[in-house]
């Protein structure tokens, strides 16, 4: 099964707002996944990220392969630089 980190999207019509989710590539944007590592809500200044970055670097070590956006966040929140020092 391949599975991927990617986002899922929430909120309102022009107001969205991100859940960072790890699901089977199969499964729809919106729909089942696996477990829920973070959030991303993008209308606010700055953006918002949270990460639950045990989490995240768990599923990286695990084989999950993120999206270009999520590799974005996840360079912005520091996880890789913690997944590579160990």
């Amino acid at each position: 099964m391949a599975v991927s980190m990617r986002l899922m999207r929430f909120g309102g019509k022009k107001k969205p707002f991100y859940r960072i989710v790890v699901a089977d590539c199969r499964s729809p944007r919106d729909g089942r996944f696996i477990d829920q590592v973070g959030t991303y809500n993008p209308g606010k200044d700055p953006a918002e990220i949270r990460m639950k970055e045990d989490k995240a670097i768990g599923w990286l070590k695990k084989g999950a392969q993120p999206t270009p956006t999520v590799r974005q966040l996840l360079i912005r929140t520091g996880v890789t630089k913690k997944l590579a020092e160990g």
